[in-house]
């Protein structure tokens, strides 16, 4: 497998081509029983938190939606043609979750040098506000964000997280919700078998019939809960204990001596200015409208 071809789309800011590229190579190497590249795997999921942002808003969940986009934030690196967009994103939503306390913290990141000149005409007044108005020191977000017990061992922690601070696992995550499966709430997507809560994903089946991961139509009634996954929370976890083993090579074996793959070139940062500031409203309607 290739692993340049959607690493390069997601660099450009084509996001869905890079999500639907990373899926079916997931799908293949499962498929083949090769390991899965924990980077391979992170990167799904951290586009797949994006792109089910606009569902989240729609379906008035603001404070999912509003992790997925700081989820996004703090690996905004890896979305380098739409940083001012996404951050704009993080602000806004976080006041309507109520997160002060993040949505403080990524405006006043909007507001430096780098980044101001691109922030759209129609949030910049608002983002400003926000600057000048320091929240209190406690922050919402641990008040909205529930904490709820590792599949593996039962320590609970913040449901957005996925790597366990107790046993070091990692969970699999919802592709309905984005945060992390609960061995009492268990289904799959019956067109390509990802995990998902089966209360959140029948419910959002009610509003938009097609899987968030593979776009496949699923009806509700589909969707069946699993009764006891043991078998799928341990081929999870020797999924991805088996990626932590050695690098792994272009075909996903285990090669201690592979290199690492070359970094997808990157345009200069004049490029990208003008791109922010071409696509900065349009990206706030996929996620607000």
């Amino acid at each position: 497998q290739n692993f340049l071809g959607p690493f390069q789309e997601q660099e450009m800011g084509n996001y869905k081509q890079a999500h639907q590229l990373l899926f079916r190579t997931y799908q293949d190497l499962k498929s083949q029983q090769l390991a899965l590249p924990q980077e391979l795997w992170r990167r799904l999921m951290l586009l797949h938190s994006y792109v089910i942002v606009k569902r989240l808003v729609k379906a008035g969940d603001h404070p999912s939606a509003a992790i997925m986009l700081v989820r996004v934030a703090k690996n905004i690196q890896q979305f380098p043609a739409h940083v001012v967009p996404i951050l704009t994103s993080v602000v806004i939503e976080c006041q309507r979750a109520k997160m002060i306390g993040e949505s403080y913290q990524y405006a006043c990141t909007l507001m430096k040098p780098e980044y101001r000149k691109d922030v759209s005409e129609q949030y910049r007044k608002k983002i400003e506000n926000i600057v000048r108005k320091p929240p209190p020191d406690s922050d919402q977000r641990e008040v909205l964000e529930a904490n709820l017990p590792c599949m593996y061992c039962g320590f609970s922690f913040p449901e957005s997280q996925l790597d366990c601070l107790n046993c070091k696992n990692i969970s699999p995550f919802c592709i309905a919700s984005g945060m992390r499966m609960l061995k009492e709430d268990w289904s799959n997507c019956p067109a390509c078998n990802f995990p998902a809560r089966h209360s959140v994903f029948t419910a959002t089946l009610q509003q938009n019939d097609q899987c968030p991961m593979c776009d496949s139509v699923v009806k509700p009634h589909e969707v069946t809960l699993v009764p006891d996954p043991v078998n799928q929370i341990n081929y999870f976890k020797s999924l991805f204990q088996a990626a932590e083993l050695g690098v792994y090579n272009a075909a996903g074996r285990k090669s201690e001596s592979a290199p690492a793959p070359p970094p997808p070139q990157r345009r200069g940062p004049e490029v990208y200015s003008k791109l922010n500031a071409k696509v900065a409203v349009s990206c706030h309607a996929q996620c607000f409208t």
